[in-house]
């Protein structure tokens, strides 16, 4: 008995199954990009806050609220939020960066050419903050927590990433 048509069946389906395993990612992905798209479009407007070159940005609009204070040489903070997000990031000589949607409560502070970012997912609340040249990111979505620090990481809750890549410290729960 040969295996030559056993093996074409094989490598057929694998084929085949790969192709259906690509359309229905590109089909998910289109959809959640659709779903993404449509929501953005009948949520609040976005506010946005930078320093420099204000010493101290505050905004609100609707229920969303921001703040970025930078000072020190260097020193850069963005802060963004949506719907009714609330997002802080304070920068001496260091780079802090948060955005936060929803209910969602995002921190950052960074000292000392530090790199911190914090992202608030619709109830979340993130927090980060770093020194000395170190780079933290906390993630938190609905109903979790993330803490990124140089002395360490935490998470609480589904949803949750927090890493501090000078450590290597990592956390995540889903």
């Amino acid at each position: 008995m040969s295996t030559q048509p056993r093996t074409r069946v094989l490598s057929f389906s694998r084929s085949r199954i790969a192709r259906a395993g690509a359309s229905i990612a590109l089909g998910a992905a289109a959809i959640g990009g659709l779903a993404t798209a449509g929501a953005g479009v009948a949520s609040a407007a976005r506010v946005d806050c930078v320093s420099p070159p204000s010493a101290n940005d505050i905004h609100v609009i609707g229920d969303a609220s921001c703040g970025a204070t930078a000072t020190g040489a260097g020193g850069v903070a963005n802060a963004g939020a949506m719907d009714s997000g609330t997002a802080v990031s304070v920068a001496d000589g260091g780079t802090a960066n948060t955005f936060a949607t929803g209910f969602g409560v995002a921190l950052s502070g960074a000292k000392a050419a530090g790199q911190a970012h914090a992202y608030a997912i619709g109830g979340g609340i993130a927090h980060a903050r770093t020194d000395n040249g170190n780079t933290t990111f906390a993630i938190a979505g609905w109903g979790s927590g993330a803490t990124a620090e140089s002395a360490g990481v935490n998470c609480v809750g589904p949803l949750s990433f927090a890493v501090n890549l000078n450590t290597g410290a990592v956390c995540a729960m889903r």
